[in-house]
């Protein structure tokens, strides 16, 4: 990796094409945006994180859980949060307080309607 540029190959099964990664859903591309940035930011090497994330796969499969790759970016995402709590980026109990946050604005929002969480 040269130049802060995330090294896509060292990364256990990302879901790509020949134009780079896929994603199904919004969120999906978000994660990986955010990983990306904070690796450009410093905050880990990209080593660090294609470990954690192989940790996550692993603790998946360990726990029996089916991967036929449609849950790639929760382990990314499961991945990310853990990340994040150790390095300190976001303390743990401000990711729980905005986790909770956003599963209340999912479910009072109606079908096809953008999920708005309130600003801080």
């Amino acid at each position: 990796m040269t130049g802060g540029a995330a090294d896509l190959d060292a990364l256990p099964a990302i879901p790509r094409d020949a134009d780079g990664p896929v994603f199904r859903a919004p969120w999906e591309a978000q994660a990986f945006a955010m990983a990306v940035t904070l690796h450009q930011r410093g905050h880990f090497t990209w080593n660090e994180w294609a470990e954690r994330l192989a940790k996550e796969i692993a603790a998946a499969k360990a726990r029996g859980e089916h991967d036929d790759g449609t849950r790639y970016y929760y382990f990314w995402l499961a991945a990310l949060e853990k990340v994040v709590a150790d390095k300190r980026l976001v303390l743990a109990d401000e990711l729980a307080e905005r986790k909770d946050a956003w599963d209340r604005a999912a479910r009072e929002t109606p079908h096809g309607k953008p999920i708005e969480l309130p600003g801080r």
